[in-house]
């Protein structure tokens, strides 16, 4: 199975992806945005995008990966990857269905002042003209399709191991 963690920048995938995968017996974490600095590493580059979920490659790769490690290690895998583009998200899911690998797609959310506030006072990553820039367009994606097709959490105002402790009896009924 895949828990699918989605939501924009600021909503908490990552740090609640680590405590999903504590909840959650045999379970692994795979990030997909590991899958794209791979194909950004590639000399000489890719052609020039803003993003490389819109390089073909990157889904059907996303895709291949879960499957093998499912296929090596079994179990969950918890993936914490924000998709916006609805195309991407049915190629993605239809390929996993191809497989046989069930998904269940949470969307973590949070109002735009919030998300503003956490992107802006990250003190890991500290402030992100580029996570910024995705407020407008998941706000979009959740209007018009993100938030019917996913379980949607509203991390607003919970911690992460409230979020993560909801996903995980989700994930377990």
């Amino acid at each position: 199975m895949i828990v699918w963690l989605n939501g924009t920048h600021g909503a908490g995938k990552t740090t609640t992806s680590a405590l999903v995968q504590r909840l959650i017996q045999e379970s692994r974490v795979l990030d997909a945005e590991k899958v794209g600095e791979t194909l950004m590493d590639i000399e000489p580059g890719l052609p020039a995008l803003d993003n490389f979920q819109h390089w073909p490659p990157w889904r059907p790769l996303v895709v291949e990966t879960a499957r093998h490690v499912l296929d090596y290690t079994g179990g969950t895998l918890v993936m914490p990857m924000t998709v916006l583009v609805e195309e991407y998200w049915r190629e993605i899911s239809a390929g996993l269905a191809r497989h046989a690998i069930p998904v269940r797609h949470f969307v973590l959310h949070a109002d735009q002042d919030t998300l503003r506030g956490r992107i802006e006072g990250d003190s890991v990553m500290g402030p992100s003209a580029f996570r910024l820039k995705y407020l407008d367009p998941y706000a979009e994606a959740a209007r018009t399709w993100l938030h019917r097709e996913a379980e949607v959490v509203d991390t607003t105002h919970l911690t992460p191991a409230e979020v993560a402790r909801h996903i995980a009896e989700a994930v377990g009924r």
